[in-house]
């Protein structure tokens, strides 16, 4: 697929802004800003689920996180309802930034709205691009993230068993057949596994 010069100007203005955050990660003796290197692990999730990805598709992928570091889950309350509250206002203003850099690019305002309501994870079930890139991001946290979750609420396992229902519960049927099939911890598929058989 060739992409337009619109997608590699906003391509380097996404990365541009993603330099800003100060929390760090290192992948093999490599550093990468923490979401950042979630926008990486992104696209390369979704070229390998959906080879042929659109170039709104892409750069929805690579905003999944944009600016996040701006909104700490911290300046929230603890619980489920200042989760839902902190992560509601994120999707809106992550969209937004998305919006921003697309309109400073040149894009026109059909498919400024379409990266918006992928990123702001408008009618998933509904929006074929939007289900594709939700997808992908469960895709991302199983093969990446969850063992550290794992480790974190270990001992909280109602917890444990309700975010792999809930995450399982966000995939197509597809994803769901990709997920098991990923190269994860056999002892941690495992438990993947026999939490979906309990009730959330």
């Amino acid at each position: 697929m060739t992409l337009t010069s619109l997608y590699q100007s906003a391509i380097l203005l996404i990365d541009k802004a993603y330099q800003v955050e100060t929390n760090i990660e290192k992948v093999e003796g490599k550093s990468y800003p923490k979401e950042y290197l979630y926008s990486i692990r992104m696209v390369e999730e979704l070229l390998s689920f959906k080879p042929g990805a659109t170039e709104l598709e892409l750069l929805a992928a690579r905003c999944q996180h944009l600016y996040r570091w701006d909104i700490p889950r911290n300046d929230y309350p603890v619980g489920r309802k200042g989760y839902h509250d902190w992560r509601g206002y994120l999707y809106q203003y992550q969209a937004g930034k998305a919006a921003e850099i697309m309109q400073h690019v040149g894009y026109d305002e059909k498919s400024i709205n379409e990266v918006k309501q992928i990123v702001s994870k408008q009618h998933i079930k509904l929006n074929v691009s939007a289900q594709l890139i939700e997808d992908v991001a469960c895709l991302v946290f199983l093969k990446y993230y969850i063992s550290d979750f794992v480790k974190k609420h270990q001992d909280d396992k109602t917890k444990l068993v309700r975010i792999i229902h809930r995450t399982w519960g966000k995939m197509s049927k597809k994803g769901q057949e990709a997920a098991l099939q990923l190269n994860i911890d056999p002892d941690l598929l495992k438990l993947i596994l026999k939490a979906l058989e309990q009730k959330s």
